[in-house]
């Protein structure tokens, strides 16, 4: 029998290790919000390595170390080389368990280069965690606004197979009519990619509605059905 953990617990530890960034780290913030067996397993990998933790000594590499990483590194082209052993370093926390804790905190310090100065600052993901009537389930909602996409995370949620849910984006202004956010796929995780229309109304605070369906979504020439659940986007 392998050894090796499946990849829902790999997913889990990355997360609980601060491992994870970008999409992938905003995927599993919206999966621990709507799916019960997943948060469980984060918690028992902090559980797991609190302790280790706790035993990293703070450590300051001296003047001259970042010096020489800083000469090294710059105009030789080896950007590439610290990528790829960042990804061969991520594997082997993983695969070595208890020495995970130490080997993040010794790249934070030795592959750490300096950014440019006053960069452009994007604009932050907006998400929106909906919960769905008296249950524990939620709707997970994330906004990346760079490449204009929703994440759409209903692990949590099973189909009747007789109505389906639609997700609305309340417009700033009173009168534009509610934006459709498209069909929520039970049990699955969606990524949509929006209309620079309906992106350019993604804001903090933009309501959302969850509206009950006929199989397929709302008809062309009917109105929306009843709300049954609706929250708000923030930013993150």
């Amino acid at each position: 029998m392998s050894d090796e953990p499946a990849p829902e617990e790999m997913l889990a530890a990355e997360y609980a290790l601060g491992l994870l960034e970008g999409e992938e780290l905003l995927a599993a913030r919206g999966r621990e919000a709507s799916d019960p067996a997943f948060a469980t397993e984060v918690a028992q990998w902090q559980e797991r390595l609190a302790p280790l933790l706790d035993e990293i000594s703070p450590a300051t590499p001296r003047e001259e170390v970042w010096l020489r990483i800083s000469a090294e590194l710059e105009g030789s082209g080896r950007e590439a080389d610290v990528i790829s052993l960042k990804t061969r370093i991520r594997q082997w926390q993983l695969a070595t368990g208890v020495a995970a804790a130490a080997a993040v905190a010794a790249f934070a310090l030795l592959f750490t280069i300096p950014v440019q100065t006053n960069p452009p600052a994007p604009q932050a993901p907006l998400a929106a965690s909906i919960p769905i009537g008296d249950t524990q389930l939620r709707l997970a909602v994330t906004y990346l606004p760079e490449s204009e996409e929703l994440l759409i995370s209903a692990s949590g949620l099973t189909a009747d197979g007789v109505h389906d849910h639609e997700l609305w984006l309340v417009p700033q202004s009173e009168d534009t009519p509610l934006l459709s956010l498209g069909v929520v796929a039970p049990g699955e995780e969606r990524r949509i990619q929006l209309t620079p229309a309906v992106a350019a109304e993604m804001a903090d605070g933009s309501g959302l509605v969850l509206t009950r369906e006929p199989l397929g979504g709302k008809p062309r020439d009917a109105d929306a059905g009843p709300v049954v659940a609706e929250g708000r986007m923030q930013k993150i």
